[in-house]
């Protein structure tokens, strides 16, 4: 079976700053991939540029069996691929209800009852879908990214720092939901982390990046005996 995503030979970087060096990956239709690395690695840049929102200056991006490398974001957003960004760009001034609206943009059709499908996943929410996206607290901030993205319907999601600045119950709480739908939507997704305890629960297999390269894969026995000292630095 082809995978779901084959990044090969992928450089990208901003203006003359080249960020990524040459990063090679592939995925299965399912699998929750894992990328773990130190701030300044290029683990947001991988995201944007798979997600086309950077483009790539070499390299090739293959999603679903196609050549989305030259595809603008809004066109790989139509084949399944969504992306929760680093700091959840939310719409603060929006409601939490117009917020997961603005996600069916992304959608073949604007379905209302896309969102309450979302919803059941998210009980949290519910009781906040008047209240403004910038009243609420980072870890319901992050949840509501989430399920924004998930209105459009995605194979894959490109998850980037979920944890960054959320309280512990909501980490819980998110892993939890991570897991619960992946058994309900069957969705494939990439998690770039920091937080060992987060992304070793959640992910099949983890690999590290370091200075815009993958180095290797990370030996998940020893992420779960916290083993830090194997991340490079």
């Amino acid at each position: 079976m082809s995978p779901l995503l084959e990044v090969a030979g992928l450089r990208a970087g901003y203006g003359r700053v080249p960020i990524l060096a040459g990063i090679s990956l592939a995925m299965a239709e399912g699998e929750f991939l894992g990328i773990l690395g130190h701030n300044g690695m290029g683990k947001t840049t991988l995201m944007k540029t798979i997600m086309g929102s950077i483009p790539a200056t070499a390299g090739s991006i293959r999603f679903a069996g196609e050549d989305v490398t030259g595809l603008a974001t809004h066109r790989r957003s139509r084949l399944g691929l969504g992306l929760v960004p680093q700091g959840r760009e939310i719409f603060p001034t929006l409601s939490v209800e117009e917020n997961l609206r603005m996600g069916l943009a992304a959608a073949k059709r604007e379905d209302r009852a896309l969102i309450d499908e979302v919803l059941e996943d998210f009980p949290r929410l519910v009781r906040l879908l008047d209240r403004r996206g910038g009243a609420l607290s980072g870890g319901e901030q992050q949840l509501l990214a989430l399920a924004r993205c998930l209105c459009a319907r995605p194979k894959l999601i490109l998850l980037d720092e979920p944890t960054e600045g959320i309280q512990p119950s909501i980490i819980e709480e998110m892993i939890e939901t991570l897991q619960a739908l992946r058994r309900r939507w069957s969705l494939s997704m990439i998690i770039v982390e920091q937080n060992l305890d987060f992304i070793t629960q959640l992910s099949d297999s983890v690999l590290s990046i370091q200075k815009g390269r993958i180095t290797g894969e990370v030996d998940r026995e020893r992420l779960i005996a916290g083993d830090v000292a194997m991340i490079p630095a």
